[in-house]
């Protein structure tokens, strides 16, 4: 799977939303490939879970616990994650929700965002969570598409200041 990867890395797909990582992920999983796969492993991502992390405005914050998935349809598609905090819905005020997602562009409009987000609300449910939340820009329709197709409510329109300042959809997905 890893050559599907790389070669969407290639291509300039990056697994972050808000910052380019392609370059350095693609260095990392050439340079050790071993290593790098393990680091996406969900023992690895508890390991991690407590050191800090940098956000986009510099901030430094503790990780949380994340259980990282690749979408796959035969070859890479795209990733998707889930952040919590074991024992509470509850997420600190700099994590915008508890799952992310992105699909490579040349794979989109397939329904993959959503098979994907509704097959790891049942891995939100096993880690004991009864609500998740998601967030996308206010102008991204096609994600707002996938939450509502999953359940998703819109709770409250907001500014991520720590974000870039643009505008954000916060949805709920209640999994009870």
């Amino acid at each position: 799977m890893l050559p599907s990867y790389q070669s969407a890395l290639r291509r300039g797909w990056s697994p972050d939303n808000l910052t380019d990582q392609s370059a350095s992920e693609l260095a990392a999983s050439a340079t050790d490939p071993t290593t790098f796969i393990a680091k996406k492993s969900d023992v690895a991502n508890a390991d991690v879970a407590g050191r800090d992390i940098s956000l986009p405005d510099g901030t430094s914050v503790p990780r949380l616990p994340m259980r990282d998935r690749w979408i796959w349809d035969g070859e890479f598609c795209g990733r998707i994650g889930l952040r919590y905090r074991p024992g509470t819905n509850d997420l600190p005020p700099q994590t915008l929700g508890h799952i992310g997602y992105a699909v490579v562009p040349w794979k989109r409009q397939r329904g993959l965002a959503t098979r994907a987000l509704a097959a790891i609300l049942g891995e939100a449910r096993a880690v004991g969570l009864t609500r998740v939340s998601l967030t996308c820009d206010a102008d991204n329709i096609a994600s707002q598409k996938v939450i509502l197709g999953c359940g998703g409510r819109l709770a409250e329109r907001f500014v991520a200041a720590n974000y870039g300042g643009s505008e954000k959809l916060r949805y709920t997905i209640d999994l009870v």
